[in-house]
């Protein structure tokens, strides 16, 4: 098939590539021609595993294109996937700017058929909102708007776009059903469903099912600070209820909180939408209470260590991105916790495997830069784990307490466990199990 990706952010160039690697001839379209550049050359502009293997192999191929006009795009595609941002407002409704936008030239562009695909996480009713915008100045026979949301996890998105658990469809059309259920045959050949809905309930379901998660990160991270205060282990726990086939084993793994550009986003859209119609979501509002508190526990037991005095102690940070396997930094963790100790003029040195350069735009030379995990492990005062990236879980121990300071580990992802903590001499403090108090 031939298909334009208006949006070459995270989800459009995985969406893009992936089409690409199954036969279909795809044009990306982005306004951003720095970032146009560097595809054509096959140089991914984020870091995604497997991502760049399939853009040079369907660049080769001429099966991928990229380009900053629109029309040639439109031109030369059947159905548009719009993948563009939807950053959320003070209030935490989704700006629907950019789509907007570019449905309004679309209503220019177009003048045969096209299905214009909602690829973005939008709010409820906007595939209708986009539908009147292309029915203003175009005949409705010309169009069908779907929407289509993305279930892409970050660090294995292209697996899950190449073998999705399931693909949602939100259309009222039949034309447009039959095309897309082609479209995605590839995908699903081992059997995994595709469900066909109205568009709302399409869009719906993108919401709930992020927020849902998030709530369940939420709760184990209540539970894992109730387990400190009994003296439970909050792994046990886990492992006792995600082997309840009605509960599940997945996102019980207690924190220092939620980040990344789906779960925040999501969760204060869908509040906003229940605000908009007059309805209390009070889980929703306990769920961003509790993922704020959070993303503050490791720099309260960081000062509760060092009774509240942290001028002039080093501190060295494993981990920056808001989970593994990927380079973004939206809402991480990491960077309230190194805002905090700058606060409290303490000096910060962070390494992480791919994230430091977008740190590094945020903070500059506030904090220092590290090559590899143990150089900033120089006369640190102690080590924080923040992202449980997999190099970080078998270290060198013996290099670690040969440059530590003294030997201090704050843990917020439960990397190591409290028997070799306590084995090693470590002051060991995790999330929802005992701290191990170590000699020091």
């Amino acid at each position: 098939m031939k298909i334009a990706v208006v949006g070459t952010g995270y989800v459009g160039l995985v969406t893009g590539t992936c089409f690409a690697e199954t036969g279909n001839i795809v044009h990306c379209v982005d306004v951003d021609e720095k970032k146009i550049a560097l595809l054509k050359k096959g140089k991914s502009p984020i870091y995604e595993p497997g991502l760049e293997v399939l853009l040079h192999r369907n660049l080769r191929e001429k099966r991928i294109v990229f380009t900053t006009d629109l029309k040639l795009a439109v031109d030369k595609s059947d159905i548009i996937f719009l993948a563009l941002p939807t950053p959320p407002g003070e209030d935490g409704s989704a700006d629907l700017k950019y789509i907007l936008e570019v449905a309004q030239k679309l209503a220019t562009i177009i003048t045969k058929y096209k299905i214009i695909v909602n690829k973005s996480t939008v709010p409820v009713g906007t595939a209708d909102k986009v539908t009147a915008i292309l029915a203003e100045k175009l005949p409705r026979e010309l169009f069908d708007v779907v929407s289509n949301p993305e279930f892409l996890r970050e660090g294995i998105a292209v697996d899950d776009f190449l073998k999705p658990d399931r693909v949602v469809i939100g259309t009222t059309s039949e034309r447009a059903k039959t095309i897309m259920h082609e479209l995605y045959q590839p995908f699903v050949r081992q059997g995994n469903p595709i469900y066909f809905m109205d568009e709302r309930s399409a869009e719906m379901t993108k919401y709930v099912a992020n927020s849902y998660l998030a709530m369940r990160i939420s709760f184990m991270n209540e539970v894992a600070n109730l387990c400190e205060r009994t003296g439970a282990n909050v792994d046990l726990v886990r492992i006792g209820i995600g082997s309840d086939s009605r509960i599940g084993k997945r996102f019980l793994f207690p924190g220092i909180g939620y980040g990344g550009s789906c779960f925040p986003k999501d969760v204060k859209a869908l509040h906003y939408t229940a605000k908009a119609n007059k309805y209390n979501f009070k889980l929703l509002d306990t769920v961003m209470q509790v993922n704020a508190q959070q993303k503050k526990i490791l720099f309260q037991k960081i000062k509760k260590y060092y009774k509240n005095d942290l001028k002039g102690k080093q501190f060295a940070i494993w981990g920056l991105s808001f989970k593994p396997e990927t380079d973004d930094i939206r809402e991480a963790p990491s960077l309230e916790l190194i805002q905090d100790l700058l606060d409290a003029e303490a000096k910060v040195s962070v390494y992480d495997p791919v994230a430091m350069g977008n740190v590094k735009k945020v903070f500059g030379s506030k904090v220092k830069y590290q090559k590899n995990q143990y150089e900033g492990l120089k006369n640190a005062d102690a080590l924080v784990i923040v992202t449980e990236w997999s190099e970080f879980r078998n270290p060198d121990y013996e290099r670690m307490v040969k440059y530590l300071k003294s030997k201090v580990i704050f843990d917020g992802r439960n990397v190591y466990s409290l028997e070799k903590m306590e084995e090693l001499g470590f002051y060991y403090n995790s999330i929802g199990r005992r701290t191990i108090h170590g000699k020091q």
